[in-house]
Order: structure tokens, then C-alpha cells, then sequence
């Protein structure tokens, strides 16, 4: 393999590594906003889910209960949410946001004592080689020696498309994001279609949290997210609401996340390379902010908009 093609290589593997949180997070916010339920947390809930398995890790020292606290702890900061925007239909923009600076802080304040930490070998995923299969040149290291959580990462997106498009479960969620008042004539709950999507959304959001932090970075630093639950979020438009979209989405954000550190070390600048992402985020949650462009682009007719059966 020549210097050039190892090169490639090794930032498409990194770039597919850093690309699995932004895919869970935004698996998540998917099916939240489907149901119509805009869950601007994301960044919060990844927050605690990765202080939450980190914790549990370290303590343990088996990820896998770290992953299962993980989920736990962004599935119980999504209930705040699903309180605010579905039970007290409260406004969905500031609960989210709330909830953000909610999870940062609190992870920020816990985590304080566990700041430069580094989880042991035995309470981490590494990427192992799946012999004989790494061994094949060009997509071998890249599709092959990666950590478990990577592989469950494409398998939920597409479990999760295939139930969204292909069974009654997804039609209702479709539904209940287009018109929840049909939804509700039919007999069936919106709240507990809405709380059910939220929840999902936190518990896919904190094994996002959980692949940083046990993972991709296996110690505790804070503010460890940096961003990624806007960039989930702005994943999430790019995607087109569609599990499918969303994962070829997120690698192409991770491999640019990616070159940008690899790059730099040949001379092009550090700050515009690794500014790209973010700038690619701003860009595209500017142009999804207007309600004409929602519209264009396919957002479900009720996102972000309470619903009171008093009202129908």
C-alpha cells in the first residue's frame, strides 16, 4: 500500500470512529422529531450519559454496564423534557435549550472529581480485527477493526429505518408527526407516542454520551461533547429525517472532523479544517431555522408544536 492510500485509509478509520456518536445522537433526535417532538437537549443528554459510563466504568470496570448507565442517564434527562413539551406543553425550543445547559453543568460539576482520569484497558472498547476479513486491502482496517459499538451503530439505523418505514409502530410515529389529531381520533395516544420517541431519543443520545467517553476518548474531560449534539442536530436536517441518510450522513461529518486532524500536520490550517464541521452545522441549522425550508425539505407538519385534544 502506498503512503498516499494508508494515509486515506487512516483518516476514513478515524473518520468512521468519530462518526458513530453524531449517528446515535441523531438516530435519537430522528425519532423524537418524527413523532413532532424538537428536542434541542441532545447536547446535554450526551453530556450525562458519557459522565454517567464513564463513572460506572471506572467503577466496574466492564463498559457494558458503563453503555447500560449510559442510556439510563439520557433517557432520564429526556423525561425532563417529555414533561415539559408534551404533559405541561410547555415551549419545546426553551425546554431543550434548557436542558443543554442543564446536563452541561451538572456533568461539568460532578465530573469535576474524575477530570484526567483515564479508564483501564479491561473497562474500555478498543477496535480489535476481525481476522480474516482486516486483512482485505483499502476497506479491511476500515470496516473491519473497529469497537462493538461501531457495528451497533449501523444496525440501529437500520432497524430503525426499516421499523419507521416498514411497520405500523413507524407509521404511527409518522403520523403523529404529521397529524396528531387524526392519530388521536384513531384511538391512539400521542403523549404516549411523543413520550415513547422522546425517550428513545435521550436513551440513543446517552449511548452516544457513553461511546465518547468509554470509547473514542476513554478518560473524562470536560465538556467532552464539544458541539457534537449540534452537529447531531443539524445531522438530523441534512438527513432529510431518515435513519438511512442519517448514517452515510455521519461519516461524511466524521471523515471531514477526521482530515482536519490529519491533515493539519502537513500544513494547511489547523483552525479552517477543524472549524469545517461546525461550519457545516451553522450553515445547515440556519437554513432548517425558517418554516418555508422546513417545508421544502420534508420536516413532519407538527414539529414543535404542543398538542391539546381540547383543541381539535
Amino acid at each position: 500500500m502506498t503512503a498516499g492510500a494508508g494515509l486515506v485509509e487512516d483518516i476514513i478509520w478515524v473518520g468512521l470512529r468519530s462518526a458513530t456518536p453524531l449517528l446515535l445522537a441523531a438516530l435519537g433526535e430522528i425519532y423524537a422529531e418524527r413523532s413532532g417532538i424538537l428536542n434541542l437537549g441532545v447536547e446535554g443528554m450526551m453530556a450525562m450519559g458519557a459522565l454517567g459510563s464513564f463513572i460506572a466504568s471506572l467503577l466496574t470496570g466492564n463498559p457494558w454496564i458503563g453503555v447500560l448507565i449510559g442510556i439510563i442517564a439520557g433517557t432520564l434527562m429526556s423525561s425532563i423534557h417529555g414533561l415539559v413539551s408534551i404533559s405541561l406543553k410547555g415551549n419545546q425550543v426553551v425546554s431543550g435549550l434548557a436542558l443543554t445547559m442543564f446536563g452541561l453543568g451538572l456533568s461539568s460539576v460532578i465530573g469535576r472529581a474524575y477530570v484526567g482520569n483515564q479508564l483501564p484497558v479491561d473497562a474500555r472498547f478498543l477496535p480489535k480485527p476481525f481476522k480474516p476479513l482486516s486483512s482485505i486491502p483499502l476497506i479491511g482496517k476500515i470496516l473491519f477493526e473497529q469497537d462493538p459499538l461501531f457495528y451497533v451503530g449501523i444496525i440501529l439505523a437500520v432497524l430503525l429505518w426499516y421499523i419507521l418505514n416498514r411497520t405500523r409502530v413507524g407509521i404511527i410515529i409518522r403520523s403523529t408527526g404529521e397529524n396528531p389529531a387524526a392519530v388521536d381520533a384513531l384511538g391512539i395516544s400521542v403523549s404516549k407516542v411523543r413520550y415513547g420517541s422522546t425517550l428513545l431519543g435521550g436513551a440513543l443520545a446517552g449511548l452516544a454520551g457513553a461511546y465518547l467517553s468509554i470509547s473514542y476518548s476513554p478518560a473524562w474531560i470536560e465538556n467532552m461533547t464539544a458541539g457534537r449534539g449540534w452537529i447531531a442536530l443539524a445531522l438530523v436536517i441534512f438527513a432529510l429525517w431518515d435513519p438511512i441518510k442519517a448514517l452515510f450522513g455521519a461519516y461524511l461529518f466524521g471523515v471531514v472532523e477526521a482530515s482536519g486532524y490529519t491533515l493539519q500536520a502537513f500544513g494547511y490550517s489547523q483552525w479552517l479544517l477543524n472549524g469545517l464541521p461546525y461550519l457545516l452545522t451553522v450553515v445547515i441549522l440556519t437554513f432548517g431555522a425558517t418554516e418555508s425550508m422546513r417545508r421544502k425539505m420534508g420536516a413532519p407538519l407538527a414539529l414543535g408544536i404542543p398538542y391539546d385534544r381540547e383543541e381539535r
